[in-house]
C-alpha cells in the first residue's frame, strides 16, 4: 500500500475527492484558493478547471454536473464554467463557509458549515427541491460523512471533538437520530477529517496532522493504517471502473518544508479492497 503522487498543485487545503462515473475522472478542490481540478487515470493527465470563489465541497449531480457548496452558504450548479444558483446565502452564515458534503441515497445532500465568530458550525440537509433544513448544531468542525452498506445509518465527523459519530438514518425522510460515538480519536496524533466507506463496510478516515489514512471495522476498531509524505491527510474516495483505486487529498502545499514533500498533492493508492460508488445529488433535477 504505497501511495503514488498523481497530481501536485500545492493545494493549501486539498479536499473533497469524488469519482465522476460519467467522465471517468476524479475531481477535487483547494478550498481557500477556490480551485477545482480533475485527474484522468487513463491518460495520467490532470488540469485545473476553475479558479474563483471558495469551494468547501461538492457532489456529482445525476446529470453529470457539479453541485458546489461555497462561502456564506451559497450553493451553485457548475457546468463548463457557468453557474446556476440554488441558494445565494444562508442567513447567519455570512462569515462562514461549507466544509465537506455528501449526497444521500435519495439525492439530497448533507452539508456542514464551519464555525462563525458568533456561533459554532451546523449540519444542514439540502433537499432535492432546494430547501434547507438544519439537522445538527454546536459543531466544532463539520467534516467527513458516509453511509453504512444497509443505508440505515450515517457516519459523521466533528474534527474539533476528535470523534466520528454514528447516527440512525431514515432514507424516506432524510431524518437523522440517535447520535452516538463510533470512534473517539482521543489523544492520538492528528484529528479525523474526510472519510469514505468501502465495499466491506469498513470506514477509511483521513487523519489531518496525523500523516495517515486509518481503516476501522464496523465496531470502530482500527485494523489498518497507511502513511503519507504529508502531515495533513484530508480526505479519501474510491474510483476507477471497479472502484479499486483510492484517491487521497492532502493539505499544506503552501508550506512543504514543514508539512511534507507530498503536502497539497493528490495521491492514488491500492488499499487492497474495493469501494462503492458515492451517491449522486438530484437537487433541481
Amino acid at each position: 500500500m504505497n501511495p503514488r503522487l498523481v497530481a501536485d498543485y500545492a493545494c493549501k487545503t486539498g479536499e473533497g475527492p469524488l469519482w465522476h462515473p460519467q467522465e471517468k475522472k476524479v475531481f477535487w478542490c483547494d478550498i481557500p484558493n477556490g480551485r477545482l481540478f480533475s485527474y484522468d487515470p487513463s491518460t495520467d493527465r490532470h488540469e485545473q478547471l476553475y479558479h474563483g470563489d471558495v469551494i468547501g465541497g461538492f457532489t456529482i449531480q445525476e446529470d453529470g454536473k457539479l453541485l458546489l457548496f461555497m462561502a456564506r452558504g451559497a450553493i451553485r450548479i457548475y457546468d463548463k464554467g457557468g453557474f446556476i444558483t440554488i441558494v445565494d446565502e444562508i442567513p447567519g452564515e455570512a462569515a462562514s463557509r461549507f466544509n465537506d458534503v455528501i449526497a444521500d441515497p435519495e439525492g439530497r445532500v448533507f452539508c456542514g458549515t464551519m464555525p462563525s465568530p458568533d456561533h459554532l458550525g451546523k449540519l444542514y440537509r439540502l433537499d432535492t427541491d432546494g430547501s434547507l433544513t438544519e439537522v445538527l448544531d454546536e459543531i466544532g468542525c463539520s467534516n467527513g460523512m458516509g453511509f453504512t452498506p444497509d443505508r440505515k445509518q450515517m457516519y459523521y465527523t466533528d474534527s474539533t471533538a476528535r470523534k466520528v459519530y454514528l447516527l440512525d438514518y431514515d432514507a424516506s425522510s432524510g431524518d437523522l437520530s440517535n447520535q452516538r460515538v463510533f470512534r473517539d480519536v482521543g489523544d492520538e496524533e492528528g484529528v479525523p477529517d474526510g472519510m469514505t466507506v468501502d465495499a466491506e463496510g469498513h470506514v477509511w478516515s483521513a487523519r489531518w496532522d496525523g500523516h495517515c489514512l486509518v481503516r476501522y471495522n464496523p465496531t470502530g476498531t482500527e485494523v489498518a493504517r497507511v502513511e503519507f509524505p504529508a502531515r495533513k491527510v484530508s480526505s479519501v474516495t474510491f474510483g476507477g471502473d471497479a472502484y479499486a483505486d483510492a484517491y487521497v487529498t492532502t493539505a499544506g502545499g503552501d508550506d512543504k518544508q514543514n508539512e511534507g514533500t507530498g503536502a497539497g498533492g493528490l495521491f492514488q493508492v491500492d488499499l487492497g479492497v474495493t469501494g462503492v460508488p458515492e451517491f449522486v445529488s438530484r437537487v433541481g433535477c
